[in-house]
């Protein structure tokens, strides 16, 4: 067994990884960017080497760098994690040479499997069904229109080295397939070094249902069953769970055997992930692809087998066998997990960068709930990696405690100085839908067809929050009386009577009165028991609200509340009644007038602007692109318009509502 390895990562997965190896007594390296000097896998390591710059091609993305911090170290292997050089056939090439392991699959079965276009060439020799498509890389815009035609619309636009949802696009038109095209190249150079890219058939009302495979050097390859990760918001997964909800126990059967046979063409050594695309009521399946790479969703199939990837990985990259066959591997309860992302829901999904004020994670509880990060209150989250922020997993008997057990979790996830996407996370544990299981690929686009906003944020009791907020204001006031009480002269009641009132501007009359353990709120004719123990300052408002338990996210500003509960963000105001009717006599300040500008939506760099001062511009025309989080983001008119003048020039970082454009 190796004594020390090097992680080629950051992050949440290098965490990930040093975990496992400080279980096995293996000593960690870990790398790192000026940018993650700080960062929390630094800490966890053994040692650390600072490899380059921020932007992850002058750092992570080198090899040179990697093997030299692997020789100056002695790590003896080299964990990639996921990403970066994950799945680069000359990066486990050169380690090999140079006497370092990989722990991953042999550089031969990377380049086989690795990549998209060859992957789909050996599925169709090995007689696994395989979507229609032009399986050879495609030079121009025009051919990708000629080729998409051919097809016939809807067609993926996919790089050939991509991944996580970089470098695709569904295009319905020859539009659609021209800019796709372009934008697929750009994202895939950037992200993978490789703008190779291919196009497919796109598979209509698909589920993505993809297969864990491990194999090991001595003939022995297994699957691990199947992970659901059908919940995607534009081909990116949001939530994954294991089992499917859709598969029965053949489909299962003939999915897993089909995956160890492509895994066994190419002598796969190490954990993998061969993903399908199944459509229709009849349950067939056709190969998409072979991650030769562990995956971001690993820890659910972790869950249900009670199996450490990690572990095996390295195991079978030192040389030894699998410890068991396949009918050892079991199937136990149902297994959740949710990507909690830097990113603003209700903003479009745009990325969100900065430093973490608070960052309060739910409790562990093993078997039960399960996080992964690698971050820290007070860290900074960069515009130069991913959104990634936690993945929080749950574990349950069957499907419906593990979603009751993901909602809990979600409730009590605090994370405060950036926008995350724990309401839409939320949101969707409540999806009548994803409830049900009857759900695909679509589903995301089909329910929130005009984009994610507080409205579409059910909640099972909105009168809860009202009382709530108001047994809390009641709690600082009787807090404020006991404190001037302790001052002669100074003595006074907080009063029980007030009015709360919401952002739309309506008025609830509520009273709050002081009972054994908290507070009984009488609203609209009815009497509500809350207990609690909570104190000023706990970012998380616990007890009982009519005697059932509740956790319930809590700030307070002044007069003014900002409440979260399964997922739904209510902003509101406490005060006396003669207060209220005075601050309903106070004049609005509208907002200045924003239209005749074109805003950045997000931080980020602004990488082109494609117009001029003087220009005429056609809605829908593009104006200007941002990249953030490894994403290219296209800024078009949405109107008919003339360029007055320019605010920002290209290579300018930008501040989230940021103006770049000004228009007559």
């Amino acid at each position: 067994m190796f004594k020390k390895i090097l992680i080629a990562n950051r992050g949440e997965i290098a965490c990930r990884v040093i975990k496992t190896a400080r279980k096995m007594g293996i000593k960690t390296v870990a790398v790192y960017s000026e940018a993650d000097k700080e960062a929390l896998h630094v800490d966890m390591a053994d040692e650390a080497v600072c490899i380059g710059p921020a932007p992850s091609k002058e750092s992570y993305l080198v090899a040179d760098k990697i093997i030299a911090a692997c020789k100056a170290t002695g790590a003896e292997a080299v964990h990639p994690g996921y990403g970066f050089l994950s799945e680069n056939e000359a990066f486990s090439k050169r380690l090999e040479e140079e006497g370092i392991v990989f722990i991953g699959p042999k550089h031969y079965s990377v380049a086989a499997m690795g990549d998209k276009i060859a992957s789909k060439k050996l599925a169709l020799k090995a007689k696994v069904n395989v979507i229609p498509g032009y399986n050879d890389a495609i030079d121009t815009p025009e051919q990708a229109v000629e080729i998409a035609a051919k097809i016939g619309y809807p067609v993926m636009i996919k790089a050939s080295a991509g991944g996580g949802g970089k470098g695709l696009r569904v295009a319905f038109d020859d539009q659609e397939a021209h800019e796709g095209f372009s934008s697929c190249r750009t994202e895939a150079k950037n992200a993978f070094g490789d703008d190779r890219v291919f196009i497919e058939k796109y598979v209509e009302e698909p589920r993505h249902i993809e297969i864990q495979v491990l194999g090991d050097a001595h003939g022995n390859c297994v699957y691990l069953h199947e992970r659901e990760c059908s919940i995607q918001r534009r081909h990116q997964k949001v939530i994954e769970e294991a089992p499917s909800p859709f598969l029965d126990a053949a489909t299962r059967q003939a999915m897993g055997e089909q995956a160890v046979a492509l895994a066994k063409a190419v002598n796969y050594q190490s954990a993998g992930t061969v993903e399908f695309v199944v459509g229709g009521k009849d349950k067939s399946f056709y190969f998409l692809e072979m991650n030769t790479r562990l995956q971001v969703e690993h820890p659910v199939t972790e869950c249900i087998t009670g199996l450490d990837l990690v572990e095996l990985m390295i195991r079978v990259a030192a040389g030894e066998k699998l410890p068991f066959a396949q009918a050892d591997i079991p199937l136990k309860g149902w297994a959740m997990e949710c990507r909690i992302n830097a990113e603003d829901p209700f903003r479009n999904f745009l990325p969100s960068t900065g430093r973490l004020v608070k960052f309060i994670p739910p409790v562990e509880t093993p078997g039960a709930v399960r996080v992964d990060t690698g971050v820290y209150e007070g860290g900074e989250i960069s515009m130069y990696y991913d959104s990634m922020i936690a993945k929080l997993i749950v574990h349950g008997a069957d499907r419906k405690q593990a979603i009751a057990r993901m909602r809990s979790a979600l409730n009590a996830f605090v994370i405060r100085g950036v926008a995350s996407n724990i309401s839409f996370q939320a949101a969707l544990m409540q999806n009548p839908r994803f409830v049900a299981g009857n759900f695909n690929t679509g589903l995301i686009a089909e329910e929130y067809p005009k984009g994610f906003n507080a409205a579409d944020v059910p909640h099972d009791d909105p009168a809860m929050l009202i009382t709530v907020a108001a047994a809390m204001h009641r709690q600082y006031l009787a807090r404020n009386a006991l404190i001037s009480g302790q001052m002669p002269g100074h003595e006074y009641h907080p009063g029980d009577d007030f009015v709360v009132r919401l952002e739309d501007g309506d008025d609830y009359h509520v009273t709050a009165l002081p009972a054994a353990g908290g507070w009984n709120v009488d609203f609209a004719g009815k009497r509500h028991e809350i207990r609690t123990t909570w104190q000023f300052g706990q970012p998380l408002y616990q007890g009982t609200f009519d005697g059932q338990p509740f956790c319930m996210q809590a700030e307070r500003h002044g007069l003014n509340y900002r409440l979260f509960h399964w997922g739904k963000q209510i902003d509101l105001m406490v005060m006396g009644a003669r207060a209220a009717y005075l601050q309903s006599l106070m004049p609005k300040k509208l907002p200045p007038d924003m239209s005749k500008f074109l805003l950045s939506p997000m931080p980020g760099l602004l990488t082109q602007v494609a117009v001029v001062a003087g220009q005429e511009v056609k809605a829908g025309e593009i104006l200007a692109k941002i990249e953030a989080m490894k994403m290219e983001n296209v800024l078009k008119a949405e109107r008919d318009c003339v360029v007055d003048k320019l605010l920002a020039n290209p290579g300018e970082s930008l501040a989230v509502d940021q103006a770049i454009i000004a228009f007559r």
